[in-house]
C-alpha cells in the first residue's frame, strides 16, 4: 500500500530566467502520479549542465515535462500509480527523471527506474544515470563502438567525460581526452584514459595527430564551435563525431566539408533530454544488461566532485559554472 503523502512539497523555482536568474525553494503540489509512474521521495539529485541552461532559458523543458530543475536523482519509492507496480514500494531506486528532481518529491516512469546497487550510496546512485546513460547513448547507441576502436572525449573530466572513459575502458575501447588543466588529465589518465591533451597549453589536434596518427573511429564533442573543423582533422576513415553540447558557440566558423568526405566521416548531434518514454526506458534497460555487473564490482562508479545541501543549491550552481569541477556535483535532501 501506498504511504500516506503529503499535499506539498519544496521544490526550486526559478526566478526571472536569464542571466540575472534566481533559485528560490517555493512550496508547490506534490505531483499526481499517471499511468507507470512511482513517485519517489528524493534522497539525492545530480546536478548536469543542463540546469544552468534551464535557469537561463536557453534550454527550455520539452512540452508536457515539468519545468522545475533536476533530470535525475536517487530516493526511496513511496507511491505507486497502480497494483502492477507495488513491488517497488520501499525500494531504493534512481534513474531520469523528466524534469523535477530538485525537489522532495517527484514521479519517475517505471522503465527509468534502477535499483540502487549495494553497497552504493544515494549520493553515487544520484550522479549516474544522466551522465552514465548520455555516455553510453554516445558510444554504443549511437556511436556503434566497438572493442579495439579509438575515442576521443573531449570534456574528459567533465560528468560525462568521466563516465565514457570508464565505459570505454570496461568494453575493450581505446580513450584519450581534451582537458583544462593538470589535475583534471590526471584524474582523466586514472580513470583509464590513454592520453591527456591540456587544450590551454597547446594545440590539441596537432598532439593527438601525433600520439594516434590513425585518427579516431569516434569523436565525442559537448564543445563543438571551434573544435569541429579540428575534430574532421583528426577523424579516421569511415568515422563519426557526436556533437551532444555547444560550450563552445553554436556556429563553427569556415567549415570544410570536403575533408569530410574524403573521409567518409559522419557528423552527428544527439541529445537525450528530449527523447521518448519508450527510447529512454530501452536505454536504461540496455545500460543496466551491459553494465549492472561493473557497477556492482566498483568497475563502474560516478566520479563525485562534491555534494551540497539542497539549500546551497545557487553555491554549487556556481561552482559547475566556473568549470573547474572534476565528475559531478549532488544536492542531498
Amino acid at each position: 500500500m501506498n504511504k500516506p503523502i503529503p499535499q506539498q512539497m519544496l521544490a526550486v523555482s526559478v526566478q526571472q530566467p536569464g542571466k540575472n536568474s534566481v533559485l528560490v525553494w517555493q512550496s508547490q503540489p506534490i505531483p499526481e502520479l499517471m499511468t507507470g509512474q512511482l513517485l519517489i521521495q528524493v534522497a539525492a539529485c545530480g546536478i548536469n549542465r543542463a540546469d544552468l541552461m534551464q535557469r537561463q532559458g536557453l534550454y527550455p523543458p520539452p512540452p508536457g515535462d515539468s519545468d522545475i530543475l533536476g533530470l535525475e536523482v536517487a530516493g526511496i519509492v513511496v507511491a505507486v500509480a497502480d497494483a502492477r507496480l507495488e513491488a517497488w514500494l520501499g525500494r531504493q531506486v534512481f534513474g531520469l527523471v523528466n524534469g523535477g528532481g530538485y525537489a522532495e518529491y517527484v514521479v519517475m516512469p517505471e522503465a527509468h527506474a534502477m535499483l540502487v546497487p549495494t553497497g552504493w550510496s544515494m549520493v553515487q546512485a544520484a550522479a549516474t544515470a544522466e551522465t552514465f546513460l548520455t555516455a553510453y547513448q554516445l558510444l554504443f547507441t549511437e556511436g556503434q563502438a566497438q572493442p579495439g576502436q579509438r575515442v576521443l572525449i573531449h570534456a574528459g573530466a567533465s560528468g560525462v567525460g568521466t563516465s565514457a572513459i570508464q565505459l570505454a575502458k570496461a568494453k575493450g575501447l581505446h580513450s584519450a581526452v581534451t582537458v583544462g588543466s593538470a589535475d583534471k588529465a590526471e584524474a582523466c589518465l586514472k580513470l583509464g584514459a590513454e592520453y591527456a591533451i591540456n587544450y590551454r597549453q597547446q594545440q590539441f589536434s596537432d598532439a593527438l595527430k601525433q600520439f594516434w596518427p590513425e585518427g579516431f573511429n569516434l569523436i565525442l564533442d559537448p564543445v563543438a564551435g571551434p573544435y569541429i573543423n579540428q575534430d574532421v582533422a583528426l577523424l579516421a576513415q569511415d568515422g563519426k563525431i557526436i556533437i551532444y553540447a555547444m560550450m563552445g558557440g553554436r556556429t563553427v566558423p569556415e567549415f570544410e566539408l570536403v575533408p569530410l568526405f574524403r573521409k567518409r566521416g559522419q557528423l552527428w548531434c544527439s541529445t537525450l533530454r528530449n527523447r521518448d518514454l519508450a527510447y529512454k526506458g530501452k536505454l536504461t534497460a540496455d545500460f543496466i544488461h551491459d553494465f549492472a555487473a561493473d557497477m556492482a564490482r566498483g568497475k563502474v562508479t560516478p566520479v563525485i566532485q562534491q555534494q551540497f545541501a539542497a539549500s546551497d543549491v545557487e553555491q554549487a550552481h556556481q561552482l559547475l559554472a566556473s568549470n573547474q569541477t572534476i565528475g559531478k556535483l549532488v544536492l542531498t535532501f
